[in-house]
């Protein structure tokens, strides 16, 4: 099936110019390294191997850092499959649209642009003010690369030159469609006014650089928001519910908070997690109320309207 990304092309797309023009996409990351012949199918395991290559050449990084670089390497040079779909932006509030067109190959002339793809691009510019409010936030994380497939829709009437379609919830657990769409921004809305949360007095939203924890990439599904306290002695593990949230999602951040004890956690570091919904029901806390290190936290919305 065809995938959807969203990748940057250096801090402050500093080699979007020169990927366009030449035709290609490229990471770096530090790993020095023709991977030609060393790309597994699995990203967990390119990820064993080069997790402790990158920290040796970085001895001053986390593993949650060495984690997403060597991902995001992974993710560029096996991941992406020929015909995926691309979306790089030019640093002008414009992206544009390319296809993988060629497999994996080793350039060093330039340490940011290693790992590189060839890529066809495609007749289309898309400014961020013809996006959905969906699209415009996820296209508009900091993380180098993201999967945007779920608005392969929208983004494919842009490569037809079609109007964008309005991006509506299909999903059946959605018990109030009007109120998702209100709720359709809460990662987004979190993310941006992280610092006006009661999270924000302890936290910090995990970043190095490129490198975020919006969507951190786990082998049973992405992580919402991956925080870190500000004493760097603990990782949060936040996941955000539209709605009403069942029991189901106490496994699902559990699975998540042991995919980071067990690959991420430095010595003297422990992980707790953070559920967020707009309300719970007993099911949650009765699951709740025998589990460790998980809080739930309620969040509200807000609409009014004034007359002038």
């Amino acid at each position: 099936m065809k995938k959807y990304y969203r990748l940057i092309l250096g801090k402050q797309h500093k080699y979007f110019n020169e990927c366009y023009d030449n035709k290609y996409v490229g990471v770096g990351f530090d790993i020095e390294i023709d991977l030609k012949d060393d790309l597994p199918d699995n990203w967990r395991e390119f990820n064993k191997k080069y997790i402790p290559f990158y920290l040796n050449k970085n001895p001053d990084k986390s593993k949650v850092t060495a984690g997403l670089a060597c991902g995001a390497v992974w993710t560029v040079s096996k991941g992406m499959n020929i015909g995926d779909i691309l979306l790089c932006p030019d640093g002008q509030r414009n992206y544009k649209i390319g296809k993988i067109s060629g497999n994996y190959f080793y350039d060093a002339t330039i340490p940011s642009l290693l790992h590189r793809r060839s890529v066809e691009w495609l007749p289309v510019s898309v400014s961020r003010d013809e996006m959905s409010q969906e699209l415009k936030n996820s296209t508009g994380s900091i993380g180098t690369v993201s999967d945007i497939s779920k608005y392969s829709i929208e983004i494919d009437k842009f490569i037809d030159g079609d109007s964008p379609i309005k991006i509506s919830s299909t999903d059946s657990e959605i018990e109030n469609p009007s109120m998702f769409a209100l709720e359709s921004h809460l990662e987004h809305f979190i993310i941006e006014n992280w610092d006006q949360t009661i999270l924000a007095k302890d936290y910090d939203i995990f970043q190095d650089g490129e490198l975020t924890g919006k969507q951190f990439p786990t082998d049973t599904g992405p992580i919402d928001i991956l925080a870190i306290s500000k004493d760097k002695k603990e990782l949060l593990v936040i996941e955000l519910k539209k709605g009403r949230a069942s029991d189901s999602v106490v496994g699902q951040i559990q699975r998540y908070m042991g995919y980071i004890k067990d690959e991420f956690l430095e010595s003297g570091q422990k992980v707790k997690g953070i559920i967020i919904a707009l309300e719970n029901d007993t099911k949650v806390k009765r699951a709740l109320s025998v589990t460790n290190d998980i809080d739930f936290y309620q969040y509200k919305i807000n609409f009014d309207l004034i007359k002038n």
